[in-house]
């Protein structure tokens, strides 16, 4: 039975950053891989859809603008466009697993506990002096007649030919990103939302509008509905609903959540606790095992699933169990988006979680569409500002064609706690940006 200082489940971002930082201190590591190396993000996810929302977005705004100076909007050409996703983004899986290779040994296939200090993996078992669990999500399985006929969000990344009607289950990111994507390429889309709000952990005025914006370019949101059933009539799809009449569509998404890649490690043989949220850590990212840690989405930690999160919390127990850090992880001011058009972003206090203190916070929003910045645009960018009793900027949430990098200018501003008076002597902005006008809104 071979032996490592450490054993690593899983290949995504967490893993891959905490492999790099290993393999300085000339550790033993073995790395384990059941999916794609390099996870969701690479090659299903971000990497891959940020890629794809550039045409989107140009579309898009093109279309926005027509009148207001541009006589003809773009059309996408979804099949030329997958095409050249695939080009780009075919080999990462591989060219991933050839750089962990030059540091560590790796094994594909599935792997499970023996015991707190054992895995197995394609028949053969290794011992850990530290196991490390960084696994990911994967969507959320259905629970009703057909769902086998359902798609995912790597599905849709990967759809060469565009379906005319697209029904989608959920209302997260997911849902409202692909749905944005789908709908611009010229498919009818369907949203099928189990609650009554779409974007529940964002600034729900903003959530709220930009269904609105979505409804303006003919995407239709069925709100408190879920399937019941899915069949399959001649080469279309009939979803039942638990309300009103069935839809017939041409392809169906679910896009109902992500849960925890945990069924297949056998987490009991190891004595791990966990529950349905995912692995549960101390703010040490130690499980309640002493040489079992977890990192990444597959924790059940309040915290964004995203992969500047994930890379942080390596970096976190990369300095912990080889540098001697002693403190809980503290985690910065992080920046959140949504790529839809137009788009969310937040960071820091969500204004809902605060409306009713008055005594402690002070909310206060801008029209953003009065900068020139927005000139010819018929949709107003909204940006609200939550301030505490110091005037510090603590939250900000934003709608608008430039939400996320507008955002991104407050991310530094918030972890960083500055106030006008630093802004002014240290920062001179591109102008015009929109960080020359943020002097006025500190205070």
């Amino acid at each position: 039975m071979k032996k490592y200082d450490y054993i690593i489940l899983g290949t995504g971002p967490a893993a891959y950053q905490l492999i790099k930082l290993l393999a300085t201190q000339h550790k033993s590591i073995l790395a384990i891989e059941s999916g794609l190396f390099g996870g969701t993000c690479p090659n299903v996810g971000c990497e891959p859809k940020i890629y794809l929302d550039g045409a989107v977005q140009a579309a898009l705004l093109s279309k926005q603008l027509e009148g207001h100076g541009i006589e003809q909007a773009a059309t996408m050409n979804w099949s030329q466009l997958m095409r050249e996703k695939k080009e780009r983004f075919a080999s990462w899986a591989n060219e991933t697993r050839k750089n962990i290779s030059k540091v560590c040994d790796v094994i594909s296939g599935s792997a499970h506990f023996i015991d707190w200090q054992t895995i197995e993996a394609n028949r053969h078992y290794f011992q850990g002096n530290k196991i490390i669990i960084a696994t990911g999500r994967r969507p959320h399985e259905l629970s009703i007649p057909g769902a086998k006929f359902v798609h995912d969000s790597s599905d849709v990344l990967s759809l060469n030919k565009l379906p005319e009607h697209v029904t989608f289950i959920g209302g997260g990111y997911v849902a409202m990103e692909l749905a944005t994507f789908l709908a611009a390429a010229g498919s009818q889309v369907t949203i099928l939302v189990r609650g009554d709000r779409v974007l529940r952990h964002f600034y729900q005025k903003y959530s709220r509008e930009l269904v609105v914006r979505m409804k303006q370019r003919g995407i239709q949101f069925e709100f408190e509905t879920e399937p019941t059933r899915i069949t399959q009539l001649s080469d279309k799809y009939v979803v039942e609903l638990n309300q009103d009449g069935p839809i017939v569509t041409d392809y169906v998404v679910n896009a109902s959540g992500r849960m925890p890649n945990i069924e297949k490690l056998d987490l009991s043989a190891a004595q791990i606790d966990y529950s349905t949220r995912g692995i549960d850590v101390d703010r040490h990212l130690q499980t309640n095992v002493k040489n079992i840690y977890a990192i990444g989405d597959v924790t059940s930690q309040d915290v964004p699933n995203l992969t500047p999160v994930a890379e942080f919390q390596a970096q976190y127990l990369f300095n912990s169990l080889e540098k001697g850090l002693t403190q809980p992880i503290n985690y910065p001011a992080i920046g959140t988006g949504v790529f839809a058009f137009p788009q969310l972003a937040q960071a820091g206090i969500n204004p809902d979680s605060v409306l009713e203190d008055g005594d402690n916070f002070k909310i206060r929003e801008y029209e953003l569409s009065q900068s020139s910045l927005y000139a010819g645009q018929k949709e107003k960018g909204l940006l609200t500002v939550v301030y505490d009793k110091a005037n510090y900027i603590v939250g900000v949430s934003e709608i608008s064609m430039s939400a996320v990098n507008d955002i991104n200018y407050f991310v530094p501003i918030i972890g960083l706690r500055i106030n006008k008076n630093e802004w002014h002597r240290n920062v001179l902005p591109i102008y015009p940006a929109l960080a020359d006008k943020i002097e006025g809104i500190l205070r």
